[in-house]
């Protein structure tokens, strides 16, 4: 994991640092954390308790470069539209969500083998994620900076690269025969053996969230944001049914991540 992670915070870090040096911008850190919805195979589609029952949490350390004012000097940079509507974030977050199957196929009226199986299959998803985003904020930043008390909503698009560690099993016994396993995860998909893996990979993924900062004070802010994250692989969860012949299979994993943070300008 960490030599596809080390190189792209290395290059992170390097623009930050070249761009303070040479435009004089100013630089923002931050922590954020909250409750994490992961959508994926497990489950039935559209059903609440599925949505609600494969939840996580989410943690994480973010950095801005504010372009509309400048630390060395302590003062404004040059009143640009761009410079006073948007920030560019950098971070490193971590979530992990125990899986398992909701809905009417697993209601405890159901007593066929079927509805055993997928009663007893469970697994779980840990995802190391690393990217930026950039925030476009459609009041002015400037304004917000001098108000404490003021709200600073905004939104955001981006991309993350991602490190996922999928895990799936039953308390039946080890998966993958026909007295453990629900058919539809027996039958092999993307040259697997089986529509269900317990891997790690890597994965890009697209990031869009909205939200709204409060100024504490000069200096500081809380931040809340809804983040929508899609991944580019239906693997993340460890669960991917033949999409050929299941076709109900057809979106990939995703997530939306609704988190609370705090951030402090450095000076």
């Amino acid at each position: 994991m960490l030599k596809h992670v080390a190189p792209f915070l290395f290059v992170l870090l390097g623009f930050s640092f070249n761009a303070n040096a040479q435009f004089g911008f100013s630089h923002e850190v931050g922590i954020i954390a909250g409750p994490v919805a992961f959508q994926s195979d497990y489950g039935q589609r559209y059903n609440l308790n599925t949505n609600a029952g494969n939840t996580g949490l989410g943690i994480g350390i973010i950095h801005y470069i504010n372009f509309s004012y400048e630390a060395e000097c302590n003062c404004y940079t040059p009143d640009t539209y761009f410079n006073d509507h948007f920030k560019l974030r950098s971070e490193l977050s971590y979530n992990k969500t125990d899986l398992e199957h909701f809905g009417e196929w697993v209601s405890p009226e159901r007593n066929s083998l079927g509805a055993k199986q997928l009663r007893a299959m469970k697994g779980s998803t840990a995802v190391t994620n690393i990217g930026v985003q950039l925030e476009y904020f459609p009041f002015s930043i400037r304004d917000f900076t001098a108000r404490t008390g003021s709200l600073g909503p905004f939104i955001s698009l981006g991309g993350q690269f991602s490190y996922y560690n999928a895990k799936a099993y039953s308390t039946l016994g080890p998966l993958g025969t026909p007295i453990t396993t629900f058919p539809k995860y027996l039958t092999p998909t993307d040259n697997r053996p089986y529509g269900f893996s317990t891997e790690g990979g890597t994965v890009w993924s697209v990031v869009s969230s909205v939200g709204t900062r409060y100024k504490l004070s000069p200096l500081r802010d809380l931040m809340i944001d809804l983040r929508f994250q899609y991944f580019f692989s239906n693997w993340v969860d460890g669960l991917n049914p033949n999409p050929e012949i299941y076709k109900e299979n057809k979106a990939n994993d995703w997530l939306v991540w609704l988190n609370v943070g705090y951030i402090y300008y450095l000076q």
